[in-house]
Order: C-alpha cells, then sequence, then structure tokens
C-alpha cells in the first residue's frame, strides 16, 4: 500500500515529540571472555549486589528521568494495521536472472534451468544436502550455519517440484527454490530451540503461516539456520551450535541474530532465506552480509509463538540475494492468515506491487547527529547513497527524533524483560555465558517502574514518528543500518568456543536498527558498499510508515545503481571482477561462496 493513501487501525496521534538536543555517548563496557566471562556470568547470576552494581552502571536509571513521560500512556503493542481502500489481484511478480558471473544467482535462474530441463530440484538438493547438513561423516562444509536437515522431507519436496516441472506445471517461480528458515521458527518435524540447548517447541509440531505460504507455493525448505542464543545479541556467537563466519571475509562475524540465514545467502547457498526481527537484528546480518532483508509491520507475518508478553520480538521478514526476489518472498510470505490462526495477521490486507506510474513522493529524512556517530567507511559510503538519491529526485532534509539514546535503552530493557518472563531459573542455568547474565540481569533487577517507563518511551517516539510521517507524506528516515563496518572475531577460534560478552561493541552495532523494532515500523536493508580494508559490505536502512513495505522495496529499487559506483565497490583482486558492478559474489581469499548451480549441473 502507498504511504499516501492508508487508512490505519491504532495509529498513533500524529504529536511533535519536545524539542531535545541529541545527546550520545559510547558506553564503557568491558569485555568478558573464556575463563573470566564463565566466572563472571556465574556470580552476576547468583549474587543479587553484583547484578545491582551492573545494573546502575548500564544506565538504564535515565529513561525514568524523562520529564515529559508522565504526558504520555504506556503503548505495550506497536502493531499499527493498514486498511484496504480497495482491492486488486497482485501481478505475476518478476524477477530477473543474475547479470554475471561474478553476482548472485536469483530464483530466476533456477526456474528457467528447471523449465527447460536443464536442471532438476531433484539434483539441486542432492547437490546442498551433502555441503549443508551436520550429521553427515563428516560434516558438511556449510553446516556451521545450519541446526538441522530433515534429508527425507527435503528429497520428497524436490521429487515433487520435479514431477511438476516435467508434466509442465510448476506452482509458479518459487517452485523448486531451495529457501533456509530460522531456528526460531516452527516447521514440522524440526526442532525448535532458539538457539539454546533447550526445547521451545511447547508441545507443537506445526508449521508457521509464512513458511507454509512459501511451501504452499513450492519453495523447498532445506534446513533450519542457527542464530545467536535466544536472539540475544548482534554477533550470532553461539558455543551451542558453531558460529558461521562472514562469507565476505572469514574473520568477522555475519551478525545476529539471524546470522546463520545471512550467512546461507551471502554465501550462495540459497537465493532465500528466513530471519526473524529479535530485538531488530534481522537486518545486521544483512548488512554484513551484503543481502537485502526486510522488516515488515509488526505481526504481518508472525506465525510462529513468540516468547514474549509484550509484542517487540518474533517479527518475520526475508532476506535475499536481490531486491527481485526480496519483494517476491515478501508478498507471498505476507498474505493474511486465517482469523482462527491469528487474529491479528487476518486484518492486514494483501501485499500488492504498486504501479510503476504512479506519483511519489521522494524525501529522506535524516538525524543528523545520529547518522554522525558512524565509523568513517560507513559514513562514505552512506554520504556517496545519499548524493545518488539526491541525484535521481530525491529530497533530502533534517529531522529530528527526541531521546534516540534513552529510546535504546528501553527497548533493550524491553527485550530483556520479555526474554526473562518466557524463562524459568532452572532454564537460565542452562544457557551460555553471556546470556546467564543478561537474562538474569531481566529476571532480577528490572522492576515494573522501568518497564512503565519504557512503555511510555514507546508511545512518545510512536506519536512522534506518526508526525514525521503526516508532516512529510512518503518519507523515508534514513540511516546506516550499523555504525560498524563489520565485526572482526577478535579472540579467534577461543571465542566462538567460549563465547563472548561485548556490550559496548553490541550498544554501538544495534545503534540504529533498534527503533524500528521497537516502534513496529517495516525497515529495509539495502546493500550500498563494501570496506575497503576488510571487503564486508556495508548496508543502508530505511525506515517508512507503517504498512509501506512496496514503498521500501521501490526506494530499495531506486538505490540498486549505489553499487555501480566504483567508489562502492570493493578493493579487486583480479582484473576480470575490477570491472564489475552490482551487488557481488565473495571472491577474496578470505571469502567463502558456494557455485550451487554449477555444482548441481555437473
Amino acid at each position: 500500500m502507498s504511504s499516501e493513501s492508508n487508512s490505519f487501525l491504532n495509529y498513533p496521534p500524529p504529536r511533535e515529540g519536545p524539542k531535545v538536543p541529541y545527546k550520545n555517548e559510547t558506553q564503557s563496557i568491558p569485555v568478558f571472555r573464556g575463563t573470566t566471562l564463565a566466572i563472571g556470568a556465574t556470580l552476576i547470576h547468583n549474587v543479587g549486589f553484583i547484578q545491582s552494581h551492573f545494573w546502575r552502571n548500564a544506565g538504564f536509571g535515565v529513561i525514568r528521568e524523562i520529564p515529559e513521560l508522565h504526558q504520555y500512556p504506556g503503548r505495550y503493542d506497536p502493531t499499527v494495521i493498514p486498511v484496504e481502500n480497495a482491492s486488486s489481484d497482485a501481478p505475476t511478480p518478476t524477477v530477473e536472472k543474475r547479470k554475471g558471473s561474478n553476482t548472485y544467482y536469483t530464483s530466476a535462474d533456477y526456474y528457467a534451468l528447471y523449465s527447460s530441463g536443464e536442471l532438476t530440484p531433484t539434483a539441486v538438493v542432492e547437490t546442498l544436502l551433502p555441503l549443508i547438513r551436520r550429521d553427515a561423516n563428516p560434516p558438511g562444509k556449510h553446516s556451521t550455519a545450519f541446526l538441522e536437515s530433515q534429508a527425507e522431507i527435503i528429497r520428497a519436496a524436490a521429487e515433487s517440484s520435479t514431477e511438476r516441472y516435467k508434466k509442465g506445471q510448476p506452482l509458479g517461480p518459487l517452485d523448486g527454490i531451495p529457501v533456509a528458515v530460522k531456528d526460531e521458527v516452527d516447521i514440522t518435524g524440526y526442532k525448535r530451540t532458539l538457539g539454546t540447548k533447550l526445547d521451545f517447541k511447547a508441545g507443537s509440531d506445526a508449521t508457521s503461516w509464512c513458511v507454509q505460504q512459501w511451501q504452499d507455493a513450492g519453495a523447498i525448505v532445506i534446513g533450519k539456520t542457527t542464530m545467536h542464543e535466544l536472539g540475544l545479541d548482534t554477533n550470532n556467537n553461539n558455543p551451542n551450535y558453531g558460529t558461521p563466519k562472514n562469507p565476505h571475509n572469514n574473520q568477522y562475524y555475519c551478525g545476529g541474530s539471524s546470522g546463520g540465514s545471512g550467512y546461507a545467502v551471502g554465501a550462495g547457498l540459497v537465493p532465500i532465506a528466513l530471519g526473524a526481527d529479535g530485538g531488530g537484528s534481522i537486518r545486521i546480518p544483512s548488512s554484513f552480509c551484503g543481502i537485502w532483508g526486510l522488516k515488515p509491520t509488526h505481526a504481518r507475518v508472525s506465525g510462529a509463538p513468540s516468547m514474549s508478553l509484550a509484542p517487540t520480538v518474533g517479527v518475520l521478514g526475508p532476506m535475499a540475494a536481490s531486491i527481485d526476489d526480496l519483494a517476491l518472498a515478501y508478498r507471498v510470505m505476507a498474505a493474511p492468515a486465517p482469523a482462527s490462526q491469528d487474529p491479528i495477521s487476518s486484518q492486514f490486507p494483501k501485499p500488492v506491487p504498486l504501479p510503476s506510474d504512479r506519483k511519489r513522493t521522494k524525501t529522506i529524512g535524516i538525524v543528523r547527529d545520529w547518522i554522525d556517530r558512524a565509523e568513517t567507511p560507513v559514513r562514505t559510503v552512506f554520504d556517496t547513497a545519499l548524493d545518488y538519491y539526491r541525484q535521481n529526485g530525491y529530497e533530502v532534509i533534517d529531522i529530528t527524533i527526541p531521546y534516540l539514546p534513552e529510546g535504546q535503552r528501553a527497548h533493550i530493557l524491553t527485550i530483556m524483560a520479555e526474554i526473562a518472563s518466557g524463562l524459568d531459573a532452572s532454564q537460565i542455568k542452562q544457557l551460555t555465558a553471556p546470556n546467564k547474565v543478561l537474562v538474569s540481569m531481566g529476571m532480577w533487577q528490572i522492576t515494573a517502574q522501568d518497564l512503565l517507563a519504557a512503555q511510555r518511551l514507546r508511545n512518545l517516539l510512536m506519536t512522534h514518528v506518526a508526525y514525521l510521517y503526516k508532516t512529510h507524506p512518503g518519507l523515508m528516515i534514513l540511516s546506516p543500518t550499523t555504525p560498524l563496518p563489520g565485526w572482526h572475531i577478535d579472540g579467534g577460534e577461543s571465542d566462538l568456543a567460549r563465547g563472548l560478552s561485548d556490550g559496548k561493541t553490541s550498544v554501538r552495532n544495534m545503534e540504529y536498527v533498534w527503533l524500528a523494532n521497537f516502534i513496529g515500523c517495516p525497515s529495509i536493508n539495502c546493500p550500498a558498499g563494501y570496506d575497503r580494508r576488510s571487503g564486508v559490505p556495508i548496508g543502508l536502512m530505511a525506515m517508512s510508515e507503517w504498512g509501506t513495505e512496496e514503498d521500501l522495496i521501490d526506494f530499495a529499487r531506486d538505490g540498486e545503481g549505489v553499487l555501480d559506483l566504483p567508489a562502492n565497490q570493493p578493493s579487486c583482486e583480479n582484473e576480470e571482477d575490477s570491472e564489475a558492478k552490482g551487488l557481488r559474489a565473495p571472491s577474496s581469499k578470505e571469502s567463502n561462496w558456494e557455485d550451487v548451480i554449477a555444482l548441481a549441473k555437473a
């Protein structure tokens, strides 16, 4: 739906927030690893006054001190439901094939080969299974990114798809396309661990609605991907099941918490994967792995039960190696669920592409002091992209959003409280050391006063952002996805084996992405360039009005040319790569990319 013609249910009353200067500073939080981390986690988990000390030092008390909070009631659910003004049928989606030998395959490449008989879905899954299965002997080359792959289920789906193509009756452009799904999401026949050693299936063996839509369209789920334990950090470091390294540079993290899904797409294993916006972090693996990632309006595709009481976490969203595939995956999965299955999802309209010739307001808003905190490589890519949008008809305006640093703390506090509400003390003991600390804090240090203040601040932010969208129809609030040009694995294999607690980098990594999650707005990660030193991709994040995912997709298309600019390409090791344009598949000595189609043909 267009942002300029929407009506809504539960829309926050537009109201300009207080005019307060932006004031932030990088927090000084010690890094814990190895034995120090293990001992510290045990002490914090068991000794109340040590918990209190760390809680006070984290500065969460500043939320309650905001003078205007008494003017705002608490907003516990950020769901805003767009009301469809006119029904229309969705046109057949169009996906372009890949544009060069050093770029990513798209679903269109698979579809064309299947249709011609040159390749079959069965050949593709038989190529992938030895690469991704952790239960193989030896485990597959890419198995660290996959928690589980049920070979019999996968092969049966591939055989059915192969038969449909033989008969000339494919279900559509997703038929036979391999996809991956984050562990957090329910799928029949699969575990649900949330990256822990615990069982979160809760006696259910159903499939999440949005995954079922992909499967009904013929897509083949090749496995569940690993994630950060409980989704409670942004590096995807997981000592329980292993940590996939960044496909572009194996000295860096993929980012979390959906790092396994980000890896699966970034390494070329699948063109499409599903993540979950646990704490807003779905866009961080999208950014670090150089792929597109969409976080839809809250609840419209939330089929899997969440751990939380207040719906801040659990929003599902696609990742893809092309904007076409991202749009296709989103439009299929976001079909409204029946009211009997999900009464909230059922109220959303079916996503329909907007007319390409419609009149659009092209306005980008930036919070300049906020943007200025990005590190130099990120800021360089951001400024280049901003100039590109200006040259292509966009107006860039300065906007203000009050209490951003305090809002980030309110978001973290809410996430910690929600996660803690879904666990008991005996389960906390089974978590890895970093999360033993976080969940203990959430269970025993967050007071009712803290949580109420955080929800009042959520309402303040929602009403102010609503004011911005009504004042500037079609506004895109643009920022880097993360201020960091990647997250280096400083402790090497030791950190991967024993875990890491680096609160300073975690907070920095989330500095931009938390807002969309906390207030329920849709957002998109757009690959925009690369760090010239490491080769790790750098992304931009655009946040739009509730219910305007299609506007975000069009905005991303408008900016695709940013990747064609020489300044935004990585350093190249051979002449062929130096002439490449667009989104590049990993190709350096430190990278990892699999040519699945070439292997399947062989």
